[in-house]
């Protein structure tokens, strides 16, 4: 979401269209770009979840002044962090995720209920008065029509772009990737990449229990590493541990040098059993890594059909996530070569591209694009 408003925010920029920003953090540049007028609100207590009150209620403040100097202005927000009856670029369907929390301390609980609970009510009253809702993935799209009831013409599906510079990874950033990480030269790697929560969205679960099973098989001689942080990661050290794969499994935790991690494996496995696109997906793919991810994420769909045995069925099938591993090691150059094309064709389209898009769509929607103000209003993230 970070990226994507990022990018709509200097496409419109290019065109000399000013642009507001309402957001917890934004990126330096965009700060001092004389077209651009921020407007940081903090998070009482550094929590996300207190910061979405004054976001809404300091957010529509701000909207409504905007509209009183610029009547025609364009108001952008995301899901439910602002209701208004503008544009909303939907990134997440909080109805779609029922979201269970086994083996969470009871304060967690607690306050995931009450902010799954805030966030389907928000995202209900956004997305309902919304006059166009713009859909990262087609299954996002169909789920915002069902769930809401929002007329099918009010609602586009515009795919996220791709970093240039994440282009396939040279002999020279394999080995210092490696090297970085202490792995050898000929070790076959996979990795996990994504958040490590007590609702198991992401389904690092599933994929514990299948490499449990592959390490008891002794043909089995891939490693897995883990780049991802989260309030359950405690948990799973200890379950690493007690498995005694901690030379098979590593958990690197929070990690901020993902292109690097990617640079030095051999595969993304992606099991998540609620995924509105996989960003994390795409970005492997870009870098030339295969990856095995759920059929039913967003970014499942820009997979070819004779890419089908990379796509996994049932993210609660452990014995499938088993079989399509094993697959893939017994053909694992021929998925690196088939893959690198597929990179190259997601690569293409960029960020801007995207931006692009969705301008267009709102061009055609609209047609009061010109001379006007855009307030991109940001919910959750850290940077726009």
């Amino acid at each position: 979401m970070e990226k994507a408003n990022l990018a709509l925010a200097e496409y419109l920029l290019e065109r000399d269209i000013p642009v507001h920003v309402i957001a917890h953090g934004v990126e330096p540049h965009l700060e001092k770009h004389p077209l651009v007028k921020v407007y940081l609100i903090p998070r009482p207590l550094g929590s996300s979840l207190l910061g979405e009150f004054p976001l809404a209620y300091q957010g529509r403040t701000i909207v409504q002044k905007v509209l009183k100097t610029w009547p025609r202005a364009q108001v952008v927000v995301n899901g439910g962090n602002l209701v208004w009856p503008g544009i909303n670029w939907a990134h997440y369907v909080h109805h779609a995720w029922p979201a269970p929390r086994n083996g969470a301390p009871w304060f967690y609980r607690i306050k995931s209920a009450l902010a799954d609970s805030r966030a389907r009510r928000t995202e209900s009253a956004a997305f309902k008065r919304a006059q166009l809702v713009i859909a990262n993935s087609d299954r996002t799209r169909r789920e915002i029509i069902e769930y809401f009831g929002i007329d099918e013409h009010r609602v586009h599906t515009v795919y996220l772009g791709a970093d240039s510079e994440w282009g396939l990874v040279t002999l020279a950033e394999r080995a210092a990737s490696r090297q970085s990480l202490q792995v050898g030269p000929s070790r076959t790697v996979a990795a996990f990449v994504g958040g490590l929560g007590f609702d198991h969205r992401k389904g690092f679960d599933v994929l514990f229990r299948a490499w449990e099973r592959l390490c008891a098989m002794p043909e089995w001689d891939a490693d897995l590493l883990v780049a991802g942080g989260g309030p359950a990661l405690p948990m799973w050290r200890t379950a690493v541990l007690k498995s005694g794969l901690n030379e098979r499994i590593r958990l690197l935790g929070f990690s901020d040098q993902v292109k690097s991690v990617l640079a030095g494996i051999d595969l993304l496995v992606s099991p998540v059993r609620y995924e509105p696109y996989g960003l994390n997906v795409q970005e492997a793919i870009c870098r030339g890594i295969p990856a095995l991810v759920s059929a039913s994420a967003g970014v499942a769909e820009r997979y070819e059909p004779d890419f089908a045995p990379m796509l996994i069925r049932d993210p609660e099938d452990v014995s499938e996530l088993v079989q399509r591993l094993l697959a893939w090691r017994s053909k694992k150059e021929e998925w690196k070569a088939r893959f690198q094309p597929f990179g190259d064709r997601l690569r293409s389209r960029s960020w801007r591209d995207t931006a692009a898009d969705m301008v267009s769509i709102v061009q055609q929607q609209e047609q009061c694009l010109q001379e006007q103000a855009y307030v991109p209003v940001l919910a959750t993230s850290h940077h726009s």
